[in-house]
């Protein structure tokens, strides 16, 4: 029984400029219950309970049902670590933008348009 809801919640958190944290609510989960893994710019994230021995429950407030979350993966952006601890999974990603990519500054100087070598190397090239 496979959720793709919102079972179970999450935050997406921003660190920086860069770097991003996916924390998931898994209490009842061990981390031999839950597998992270990133496929085709996919990152999913699931878990499945072994089966337990039958417990006679009075009330059961807990869930514990197998799960499946999925998030798309923005270019250039991947999972640098996950870390599960006090019933919270977190999940690190960086975006890495190449630099042939960013954006480049262009300075503007002031002052004439003329370019003083530029009226020299069109003299030249017609004389030749």
């Amino acid at each position: 029984d496979v959720q793709t809801s919102s079972y179970p919640p999450y935050n997406i958190e921003k660190i920086d400029d860069d770097s991003y944290r996916i924390s998931v609510a898994v209490a009842g989960f061990s981390e031999a219950d839950l597998n992270v893994e990133v496929r085709e710019r996919s990152l999913i994230i699931s878990a499945g309970k072994s089966e337990e021995e039958k417990k006679n429950f009075l009330h059961r407030g807990i869930a514990s049902r197998s799960f499946e979350q999925r998030f798309q993966l923005a270019d250039h952006v991947s999972v640098t670590g996950a870390n599960h601890a006090d019933g919270m999974l977190h999940i690190d990603l960086i975006r890495q933008v190449p630099e042939a990519l960013k954006p480049k500054k262009i300075n503007i100087s002031g002052g004439s348009s003329y370019l003083p070598d530029a009226k020299d190397r069109v003299v030249e090239t017609l004389a030749s």
